[in-house]
């Protein structure tokens, strides 16, 4: 990441650039400014580590700038900024720096330096660490953000989902528009609240069993009066997963001050599960928000086979835009997680169609 540019692949070019020559590297100038431009506007966003990391990532652009600038030479010039800088800003301020981060990693993965004669060996290793050092970066705002992403995109797609499926299930039974809206009007309600208890349900558990394996507070008291010598005290921190020698040692640290904690992974070892309560209304929220979308062709006054048309247009487009924000986030292709969530979707929805035409069909 720190070294300097050398030689290119080809050195061998004519001593004037051909325009075709100017306009690509121009472009690759104008690529280089942008990446140190977002590299500096996330450093400003950032502090501690993160900014100093995000600051030296927007030094090094600036040294792959001026192997351009070399190359170019009167012809470098000012460079019109990508279109994609002030999206990346756009999205930093809806998303927040996450987003971003992940983007600009799939944009350094994709850099072609290493099959480009004007660029450098160094420039096209520079190109891979950077990817790796974003990576790392946007490692721990993901895990940060992991669980709440996670009950946001389960809970909406969940809605999305099911409650398209109940209605063009339902509506294609040939039954009256009245009974397909409040059909999905109760399907919202009961898998908003059913998935409100059940996150609730979850996330309680899960702290029971996480108090359960917290120190006793009272256990504390008896530290003054162990044996030094037998030491027993360092089993509590083996059956705690410390080795033999760390066990001991913290054990001795412990009964030469007589602390109070018990707990190897002091403190908070068990932070981040998240209030159970809150857990739920979160789902409660983004499963009704998904399952929402699907019904609003009938509450605004559509009816029949254009109805369901425009339902299953609006949930594809919900379900393709979910899809890629989870690809971004993740680092994969926003594509392909774009079209398998709608892939999902439709087949779930193609299926209680099939039904219903089946169930409508024996009724009639």
């Amino acid at each position: 990441m720190t070294a300097s540019p050398s030689t290119p692949h080809d050195a061998s070019r004519a001593p004037e650039p051909t325009p075709q020559q100017i306009r690509r590297w121009r472009k690759a100038l104008a690529e280089e400014r942008a990446e140190a431009r977002i590299y500096r506007d996330l450093a400003r966003r950032a502090s501690g580590t993160e900014r100093a990391v995000l600051t030296e990532l927007a030094d090094a652009e600036r040294r792959h700038e001026a192997h351009w600038e070399r190359l170019l030479g009167e012809h470098a010039g000012p460079t019109r900024m990508p279109v994609r800088v002030a999206v990346l800003g756009f999205l930093a301020r809806i998303f927040g720096f996450v987003f971003v981060l992940a983007l600009v990693q799939r944009s350094e993965e994709r850099s072609t330096y290493g099959v480009d004669a004007d660029a450098t060996d160094q420039m096209a290793a520079d190109e891979r660490i950077h990817s790796e050092v974003i990576r790392g970066l946007a490692e721990r705002g993901r895990a940060a953000m992991s669980g709440s992403f996670r009950a946001a995109v389960f809970g909406a797609n969940d809605g999305l989902v099911s409650n398209l499926a109940l209605v063009l299930g339902i509506g294609a039974a040939s039954v009256a528009d009245g009974t397909v809206l409040f059909t999905g009007i109760a399907g919202l309600f009961a898998g908003a609240l059913s998935m409100a208890a059940g996150e609730y349900v979850s996330v309680k558990s899960q702290v029971e069993l996480l108090a359960a394996s917290r120190p006793d507070p009272r256990a504390a008291d008896a530290v003054g009066a162990l044996d030094v010598n037998a030491n027993e005290l360092a089993l509590v921190y083996r059956a705690r997963g410390m080795d033999t020698a760390e066990a001991n040692a913290k054990a001795e640290r412990v009964l030469s001050d007589h602390a109070a904690s018990l707990d190897p992974a002091e403190p908070g070892g068990y932070d981040g599960v998240g209030s159970p309560i809150m857990a739920a209304a979160s789902s409660f929220i983004f499963f009704a928000s998904g399952a929402l979308l699907p019904i609003l062709p009938w509450i605004f006054g559509l009816s029949g086979l254009p109805a369901m048309i425009a339902a299953a247009l609006i949930v594809g487009l919900a379900l393709l835009m979910t899809g890629g924000v989870v690809g971004v986030l993740s680092g994969s292709s926003p594509l392909a997680r774009a079209l398998r969530q709608l892939a999902i979707g439709y087949g779930a929805a193609l299926a209680t169609i099939i039904l219903g035409r089946l169930f409508g069909a024996n009724l009639s």
